[in-house]
């Protein structure tokens, strides 16, 4: 039996998205129905639309990949995603050093 990973130190997460223009309504509906809106364990510090309207992004902050992905599933019927852990410019120098 695997273990739950354990919880760290909350992190950043951009999360590029893109869809097909064919499930655009689709898509467009359950945002307008559920407002897109992370579960527990997951803050959205914003979220920003191409204006062509099929591709985005989000900053979101959690100490909880599983919770990430649990938000990311009530999408991946219809939306494509990656996300990449990021850090700033504190975070940047202790990498570098």
């Amino acid at each position: 039996m695997l273990s739950k990973p354990k919880k760290q130190a909350s992190m950043k997460f951009h999360i590029s998205y893109e869809f097909a223009p064919e499930s655009r309504n689709e898509i467009q509906a359950q945002f307008k129905e559920t407002g897109g809106l992370p579960g527990e364990g997951v803050t959205m510090i914003g979220r920003y639309h191409a204006i062509e309207g099929l591709t985005g992004f989000i900053l979101a902050e959690s100490d909880d990949p599983i919770a990430i992905g649990k938000w990311m599933q009530e999408w991946t019927h219809s939306i494509s995603f990656e996300i990449v852990p990021v850090v700033d410019d504190a975070g940047i120098a202790e990498v570098i050093g």
